[in-house]
């Protein structure tokens, strides 16, 4: 049985479009050549209704969805689970970056009436936007509420989870490490351009470069502290970098951190992985009722060291130890 005339020169014509094939639907002509084609195909194989490359509009409709297609690929485990990451990371990272926020009053920059510290650094006002209350780090710990302070409070609280992730799995911990410390060169940033009104972006990124040497040599000297597990070592760890090697550093005040952290590594080190997700940014939060926090830490080192302290005024420094103008012992 020969191919029909007027289905060989409607092929030959123009092939039939998808809009095409819409109109073919409602009209009578259309649907008869249509079938004629098709009992010509059966009969012909080398018929141009034959074509091994099967046209576009007569492919057959897929039964499954489009959420069973990503399910089957793969793609939707790996987005959503890709998107969970940087959700997770990010509430982890606000838990980190509140606890030493701050603030600048624009109105203050416009009257020039910031004030700096000695190495030209500007001085906010402590509490982030929406805080009732001030920083306990700022109030109880001897910090100013700057831009350093912030950033050295928010990797030290970083490198706790930091240490935590270290118990998952090697690629989840990555992934969960590489987001917190994105989420937070992303705020520091923005923090330069928003809150100090730093413009210049080649400016921001050599300030930047400087924050990612700091966050390195950080984690390298905790690392070392726990390695060694000497509280001498970390004390002098966070001595260099949350007080800037300051020689008249309240003593108390860096015990009392020493303290915070070894209990907040012990801390997350016992909690599971999905309520460390799920707590976001209310992991350090103190009212949450398991994170004393700093100021109970403080509390626990005052407490003690307040009994002996007349000894300490009675023995004085040690004749080998010069007295250094500015100390406590100096007159």
């Amino acid at each position: 049985m020969a191919t029909p005339s007027c289905c060989r020169a409607s092929l030959s014509r123009r092939p039939v479009s998808i809009f095409g094939q819409i109109h073919a639907v409602s009209n009578p002509t259309a649907r008869i050549l249509s079938s004629q084609c098709a009992r010509a195909r059966v009969a012909s194989p080398a018929s141009p209704c034959s074509s091994n490359k099967r046209p576009l509009h007569t492919t057959p409709p897929s039964q499954i969805s489009l959420g069973e297609i990503l399910k089957k690929t793969g793609i939707a485990s790996t987005t959503g689970r890709s998107y969970f990451i940087y959700q997770a990371t990010e509430q982890l990272h606000k838990a980190c970056g509140a606890q030493a926020d701050y603030t600048i009053d624009p109105a203050d920059r416009k009257a020039s009436k910031l004030k700096h510290t000695a190495d030209g650094e500007e001085i906010g006002t402590s509490g982030g936007e929406g805080s009732k209350a001030p920083s306990v780090w700022h109030e109880e710990m001897g910090l100013l509420p700057t831009f350093s302070t912030w950033s050295q409070v928010t990797m030290l609280h970083m490198y706790l989870l930091v240490a935590r992730f270290r118990d998952m799995p090697r690629l989840q911990q990555t992934t969960f490490q590489d987001g917190l410390v994105n989420h937070f060169f992303y705020e520091a940033e923005a923090k330069m351009d928003l809150v100090h009104n730093l413009t210049s972006r080649v400016i921001r990124q050599k300030y930047l470069k400087d924050l990612f040497v700091q966050w390195r040599g950080l984690v390298l000297a905790y690392d070392e502290a726990l390695a060694k597990d000497s509280d001498a070592v970390l004390a002098g760890a966070i001595w260099r970098n949350l007080y800037k090697a300051d020689e008249n550093v309240d003593v108390r005040r860096l015990a009392a951190v020493v303290s915070y952290v070894r209990k907040g590594i012990a801390d997350l080190a016992h909690l599971r992985e999905e309520d460390l997700v799920m707590k976001g940014k209310r992991l350090f939060d103190e009212e949450a009722g398991r994170w004393e926090g700093v100021k109970g830490e403080f509390r626990g080192v005052d407490v003690p060291s307040a009994q002996v302290k007349g000894l300490f005024e009675k023995e004085g420094p040690r004749a080998s130890e010069p007295v250094k103008e500015g100390s406590r012992f100096s007159s």
